[in-house]
């Protein structure tokens, strides 16, 4: 792990939840600037060295765990190369944090202020919620410090050839039903009951304005834990709908996905895909089975009985998509950090399958993708040792300085899943971020 000031700012998180509501509440406005301590985990570093760091100097920090921290939370390994070049996890103290209110912006910090204060000048660069109602649910768009954003690492297209910059998938069609149907013989075998399975999209050689992307991606895909993140040269652009883990006091709760469904053209189509979604009895067993692991992932660091579910099988209803959301939660029990809980949790079971470790075995086995910050967690913790993460999901990530942009998607298979049908599901899930790339090229 290195731990280490910085005075540059070359970090910039953003938060944003599109003025969506969502059960317990979506991520805050919150934008963080600048580097006053960087954390840094190596090969050999875990978890609780970020919750040494905190405890030896609380403050905010935000940033990511990536899904490869699974080799030192359990004996595992990735065989697959890390094209992105993202460190296994990255958390930053900043230097100011801004949050944007219904009526205020809050502005918390030390040190230079001018270049903030002068974005906040021009009304129009302020906080701009502008709900929208849809037919399944509340939507919006925000349109956060839009002049200090280009400042601060939008990188010009200079314009590759179209062949040269396609999207691409890792996988060919055949290959993901080959994959799946492989699945399907170890779930009969009885080595796992269900597993999450990932193909890579990305393009080679593409020189992206990673903000304006990223407004293009939170503009077609608005979500409650929308994310923009640099470091550096590495962006991460998210429109994720899913929560890993939040803690209050000592309660914490986990928001598992799954259950996937278009939205409908028209009204009636809508609420028919709803319903239908809904009375799914595969989706609704996709969905139990991953509540029960969250269950027990919970209860590691649970008080006795206090391991509830909050919700079952709702509905939720999404720009592009209807998504089926459970709500788990527990109390703490004495003597259990904010760091445990964390890793008694991850990475989430709805990213993996059931029984967790050798989901993760069959994962690095058939997948040809290192995850890496896809699947893991990008979120904040407080000074008081608070916090909340997203399920990193519906996200590209982009390595500026070789010109690489990625982004996955996938699919809990079960023994009855359809291999097509899942392919099917792969490619709206994919939909989003894959128009937004190619109209960028």
């Amino acid at each position: 792990m290195t731990q280490q000031a910085h005075k540059e700012d070359g970090f910039v998180a953003f938060l944003n939840n599109n003025s969506i509501a969502y059960p317990n509440d979506p991520f805050p406005n919150r934008l963080f600037v600048g580097r006053k301590r960087v954390i840094s985990f190596s090969d050999s570093a875990t978890i609780q060295d970020l919750a040494d760091a905190h405890r030896e100097q609380p403050s905010f920090l935000v940033g990511y765990l990536s899904y490869d921290l699974k080799n030192q939370l359990e004996v595992l390994s990735s065989r697959n190369p890390n094209r992105l070049g993202f460190p296994d996890a990255y958390f930053v103290e900043p230097e100011w944090i801004i949050d944007f209110e219904e009526d205020n912006v809050v502005i918390r910090g030390e040190g230079d202020l001018e270049a903030i204060a002068i974005t906040l000048t021009d009304p129009s660069d302020r906080p701009n919620p502008s709900p929208k109602t849809g037919e399944g649910g509340e939507f919006g768009s925000f349109a956060p410090l839009s002049r200090f954003g280009r400042g601060v690492g939008a990188v010009r297209r200079v314009g590759e050839g179209k062949e040269r910059n396609a999207v691409q998938c890792r996988v060919t069609p055949q290959e993901y039903l080959d994959n799946v149907r492989q699945i399907q013989q170890h779930i009969l075998a009885g080595d796992v009951y269900e597993l999450n399975y990932c193909i890579e999209f990305f393009a080679e050689h593409i020189d992206l304005e990673p903000l304006a992307t990223y407004y293009a991606l939170n503009e077609r895909s608005p979500m409650p834990f929308s994310s923009f993140l640099k470091i550096g040269d590495r962006y991460s652009m998210g429109a994720s709908p899913e929560r890993f883990l939040k803690k209050e006091g000592r309660n914490i709760l986990s928001q598992p996905i799954k259950g996937t469904i278009r939205r409908g053209k028209t009204p009636e189509e809508d609420d028919a895909l709803r319903a239908q979604l809904l009375s799914s009895e595969k989706e609704r067993a996709e969905n139990l089975m991953i509540v029960d692991l969250v269950r027990n992932d919970l209860a590691r660091s649970a008080k006795t009985g206090s391991v509830q579910v909050d919700e079952l099988f709702g509905i939720y209803g999404f720009q592009q998509v209807y998504q089926m959301i459970s709500t788990v939660s527990a109390t703490l029990r004495d003597g259990v950090s904010w760091a445990d809980a964390i890793r008694n949790a991850f990475p989430m079971g709805s990213m993996t399958g059931a029984p967790k470790i050798r989901a993760m075995e069959l994962i690095d086995e058939l997948e040809v993708s290192r995850r890496g910050v896809y699947s893991g967690a990008i979120g904040f913790i407080t000074p008081e040792g608070d916090f909340d993460f997203s399920v990193v999901i519906r996200t590209l990530l982009y390595n500026a300085q070789s010109q690489y942009a990625s982004f996955s998607v996938g699919s809990a298979i079960t023994y009855d899943a359809d291999p097509e049908q899942e392919w099917e599901e792969c490619l709206l899930k994919a939909q989003a971020i894959r128009s937004v790339l190619e109209n960028s090229l």
